[in-house]
């Protein structure tokens, strides 16, 4: 008898933590989709790392990764873009072809053209750089939902605080995005799925 009690209690607990709880979850789900339709990206006219004019259209093709950096970064940005290349580098070759990365910096002021270019010629593969106006890039991040901050150190020097996930498009448009705590074969899987 107290078994059936205790089991009737416990449920009637579960069924009620459920009843309350369900429209948490689905509002936390709502929250999370309502975001990520606001990423839409804009339009901008920036620089690549030989001084050509880059704009949206670039993002076009069947998958894109960007992915908001600085070449300053000590640690998340460099093993990001590495794990990025090791990524290209196991793909078929009929998957390569349909890739895209782009590196964009958050740095533009001291990020210059040639720095990247000088910056992304130590990974293997093509990761195009895009640089320029520091308000554009600005705009272009928010467009995006990157976010970023300066944080200075006594020596008067700086880091920068950023959103780090990489970010894929379909098409020029938001499709999935990867944390930059991801293992890299967890970043294979997902990008390899989806050159199907």
């Amino acid at each position: 008898m107290k078994l059936k009690t205790s089991i009737t209690i416990i449920s009637g607990c579960l069924f009620l933590f459920i009843f309350l709880m369900l429209p948490v979850f689905l509002n936390i789900k709502e929250q999370k989709d309502d975001m990520v339709a606001s990423f839409k990206g804009s339009e901008f006219s920036l620089k690549d790392v030989n001084d050509k004019t880059i704009t949206e259209k670039s993002f076009d093709g069947p998958l894109t990764a960007i992915f908001f950096g600085f070449t300053n970064c000590p640690d998340i940005c460099p093993m990001t873009l590495y794990n990025l290349d090791m990524v290209i580098n196991e793909l078929e070759i009929r998957k390569k072809e349909k890739f895209k990365v782009f590196f964009v910096s958050i740095d533009p002021t001291r990020d210059t053209p040639d720095i990247i270019k000088n910056y992304l010629d130590g990974f293997e593969n093509k990761i195009f750089g895009i640089t320029g106006d520091p308000k554009k890039v600005f705009l272009l991040s928010q467009s995006w939902g990157v976010l970023s901050e300066k944080i200075f150190t006594e020596d008067g020097n700086y880091l920068i605080n950023h959103s780090s996930s990489v970010l894929l498009l379909k098409n020029g448009k938001y499709l999935d995005r990867i944390s930059h705590h991801a293992a890299y074969k967890d970043m294979f899987k997902k990008i390899d799925k989806l050159l199907r």
